[in-house]
């Protein structure tokens, strides 16, 4: 199981407790250090079944400051790919990806249902 996160985020901190408590092993990869690539974010679109908005960071400033609201609905999905895949920090997370299952941003009850079948 691999947990894509930033380690100052408070959202990621929660997230990486829950999976803590419950005994759950994880590798853990620094957004910051290495950004998804284009065929990651592609292969995990996929395998989420999640609109590609989703794994967009769009309480971030970058989002913002890049105007990536206004922008996203005019892109192609393999633009909005390559922009994601070029700033870690325009990505939500924590990204959690293993066998054929990913999970973007941390939302408890999903999480739950997810991981303790």
């Amino acid at each position: 199981m691999l947990m894509i996160c930033h380690p100052g985020c408070s959202t990621c901190k929660k997230a990486r407790k829950w999976l803590d408590e419950r005994g759950i092993a994880y590798e853990l990869r620094d957004i910051r250090q290495e950004n998804p690539t284009e065929a990651e974010l592609a292969e995990w679109k996929e395998r989420s079944g999640l609109p590609l908005k989703r794994f967009f960071n769009t309480s971030g400033q970058q989002y913002r400051e890049l105007g990536l609201r206004e922008r996203l609905p005019e892109m192609s999905e393999a633009e909005q790919i390559r922009v994601l895949a070029s700033d870690g920090m325009l990505v939500r997370r924590p990204i959690l990806v293993w066998n054929d299952q990913v999970l973007v941003g941390f939302r408890e009850e999903e999480w739950r249902a997810a991981l303790e079948k």
